[in-house]
């Protein structure tokens, strides 16, 4: 904790006039360019003061191909183009920044990465997938907790129009969809690609998912679950790829989000008021229970569809 109340208490001082350094781990994704360019350029239109990305760990993943081809283009822009040190290892990262953005594609490192931020004490947060598996996402809330390190994930769909189109009260049921495309060496394959609609689901539904099915086809999947109150939440992923949107029904009508744009900075501007107040924007329960969801549903699927509690 004592690494994170300077940065609370000097941006109260300061009214946010000064910014704060983030470090970034994980090259391997455009997610890292597209944060920089709104971040470090006060000439982009969406600019978002207060905070700047000063360093970065490439980290990398050698099996997953969308890791390993991208890893040090990524670096090389950053650092040449946006004016980002790149650095050996995550505990110099670390010593250089105020917090951090776990950018790396591969959930399977989160874990790893993640012990080593929290150990310097740094306010972080972990970019989609959180994790590859249940256990993992549940062991770096766990170690958060005991050092008392403030963390958060997301998808940005969780802030498109494809929820804030259908939030409304009185919901009776809700339907997302989104692409499905899987990754062979995540082993809860809708964290790989599919965390985007289910994020969606639950930013509209909240907690309280009880029992998972999950229906599997060739270029589709449909993966339901009943809350504790008896609402119905279902989420549709499509392969390769599809579009976002999200259905709402009430008792006597039903919603349907108009066509949904992908936008990062909605999602950004939260992560750096989060890194300037320690507020955290979605609770960490809300995404261990997105993760039980996840891990359900691959025990139904694993099992031909047969229903799964949230462990």
């Amino acid at each position: 904790m004592k690494s994170f109340l300077p940065i609370f208490s000097l941006c109260a001082a300061l009214s946010y006039s000064a910014d704060l350094r983030i470090g970034i781990i994980g090259t391997d994704t455009s997610h890292v360019i597209a944060f920089a360019k709104v971040l470090n350029d006060p000439t982009n239109k969406s600019h978002i003061p207060g905070a700047k990305i000063v360093a970065a760990y490439k980290g990398g993943s050698k099996d997953v191909e969308s890791s390993y081809t991208r890893v040090d283009k990524y670096a090389e822009e950053l650092n040449k183009t946006l004016q980002v040190e790149i650095v050996s290892d995550i505990p110099t990262l670390c010593s250089k920044v105020d917090a951090i953005l776990l950018e790396s594609v591969d959930g399977r490192t989160h874990l790893a990465q993640a012990r080593q931020v929290i150990a310097a004490g740094k306010p972080l947060f972990i970019d989609k997938p959180l994790a590859s598996t249940l256990e993992d996402a549940r062991e770096i809330a766990k170690l958060a907790k005991a050092a008392n390190v403030k963390w958060f994930s997301t998808s940005s769909l969780r802030y498109s129009n494809a929820v804030t189109d259908v939030k409304k009260e009185g919901i009776k049921a809700v339907i997302t969809w989104g692409p499905g495309p899987h990754e062979e060496h995540h082993y809860l394959d809708l964290s790989w690609y599919g965390i985007h609609p289910v994020e969606m689901l639950f930013a509209i539904m909240g907690r309280g998912c009880e029992e998972v099915t999950r229906t599997s086809g060739k270029d589709s999947d449909s993966t339901t679950c009943r809350w504790s109150d008896g609402r119905v939440g279902t989420v549709n992923t499509l392969r390769p790829y599809g579009d976002y949107g999200a259905i709402a029904m009430k008792e006597k009508n039903s919603q349907q989000s108009s066509k949904v744009t992908t936008d990062y900075v909605p999602m950004l501007r939260e992560i750096i008021k989060f890194f300037q107040t320690g507020v955290v924007p979605v609770p960490n329960e809300d995404t261990l229970e997105i993760f039980a969801f996840m891990d359900a549903a691959q025990r139904s699927k694993e099992a031909g569809g047969k229903p799964m509690r949230l462990r």
